[in-house]
């Protein structure tokens, strides 16, 4: 009679690495401007003689950050102004190149933000067809999507604006629009950079819910903002920056109760 016994061990979940960031550095070059020194001929001068331009300062904007986001995480940025938060977004969608270090992403990371460029003289649907077949999308998915990303934007509350100019919108308007038109598609990386700042209550829900669905489908979420409630909502885990350092990186709860005390303590 066998003594033998079968030992099940639990399967370990993998994790998947989407984004690698390995000892990265951005650094600014600012032109502080002088008599001449940003004129044509000058330039032309520093670029025969290969010579730097004599009033140029350097931002040091990321200081050697390192982490690694895995697939499923939501991931919440934050930090006082000119901490280097919306730079590393940049940097990790390959928008700006690092002095020193490595950034590795899987695929092409999506860039969300305030900024996000829609063409201000065209209907706000046909920017959602344009910005849905740009991401990838068929013409038959844009036109199966289209109705739900306006009814997401919430643009046609107060009557029928997808059919008028960007430029007839307001700036929170807008910005509801282009998170509606990135969050139509499974991203492998999503970066926002304060888009959940903009809107009334409902739509902060809308997107919160989106974002956490994103992160379901394992996709992986990097989200600044300045209001901690929607990171607090919507990220499990946060990196703190300070002066392009971070500062912690852990479960969102014990990064924002650090966070609060020093910014209350300033």
């Amino acid at each position: 009679m066998s003594n033998d016994v079968t030992v099940t061990l639990p399967r370990i979940q993998e994790r998947i690495p989407t984004v690698v960031v390995d000892d990265a550095h951005v650094v600014y070059r600012v032109h502080k401007g002088g008599s001449g020194s940003n004129s044509p001929v000058a330039a032309l001068r520093r670029l025969v003689t290969r010579s730097s331009a004599p009033n140029v300062r350097q931002v040091h904007a990321v200081r050697g950050v390192t982490f690694t986001a895995y697939r499923g995480e939501a991931i919440g940025l934050i930090g006082t102004n000119g901490s280097g938060k919306s730079t590393l977004l940049r940097a990790i969608a390959g928008l700006l190149p690092v002095e020193r270090g490595a950034v590795y992403t899987e695929g092409q990371p999506s860039l969300l933000g305030v900024n996000a460029a829609l063409l201000n003289d065209l209907p706000g649907e046909r920017n959602v067809t344009l910005g849905c077949l740009a991401m990838g999308m068929s013409p038959a998915e844009v036109q199966r999507q289209l109705p739900e990303i306006i009814e997401f934007s919430g643009i046609n509350q107060r009557g029928d604006f997808a059919s008028l100019p960007m430029r007839t919108y307001s700036s929170g308007m807008s910005a509801r629009l282009r998170f509606s038109i990135a969050a139509a598609k499974q991203h492998d990386v999503l970066l926002i950079d304060e888009a959940l700042a903009t809107g009334d209550k409902q739509f902060r829900k809308r997107s919160e819910a989106r974002v956490r669905q994103l992160r379901e489908n394992a996709g992986t979420v990097f989200l600044v903002s300045h209001q901690l409630s929607s990171v607090r909502d919507t990220c499990e885990r946060t990196i703190w920056l300070e002066s392009g350092l971070i500062r912690m990186d852990g479960p969102t709860a014990e990064v924002l109760k650090a966070y609060e005390a020093f910014t209350n303590g300033k």
